[in-house]
């Protein structure tokens, strides 16, 4: 009887560390890992004349596009350089 109780105690021990590390996976690692993709994927298809919002909030127009670069038109004649990763989203119908 001594030994069972060990033996589910032990067991215990070990089943709740592993279950909070894959809860842990599974609801903060893999969705933050999807969102890394997501947010490539989207820096990676940007084409002139989308437009965007920044990180800091600032709308524009993708004007030029390098390696790791956007020059973004914010208003009339007003162009504003940008790294790549610091666009958020594009504005979704406002072509």
């Amino acid at each position: 009887m001594i030994l069972l109780q060990s033996f589910g105690s032990g067991f215990a021990q070990l089943f709740f560390p592993i279950a909070i590390i894959v809860v842990a996976y599974f609801f903060i690692y893999r969705p933050e890992q999807k969102r890394r993709t997501n947010q490539s994927n989207f820096i990676s298809n940007l084409k002139k004349g989308d437009r965007v919002v920044t990180a800091g909030g600032l709308h524009g127009k993708i004007m030029l596009i390098d390696e790791k670069s956007v020059t973004l038109e914010v208003d009339r004649g007003t162009k504003l350089k940008f790294d790549k990763n610091s666009i958020s989203f594009e504005m979704s119908g406002s072509k």
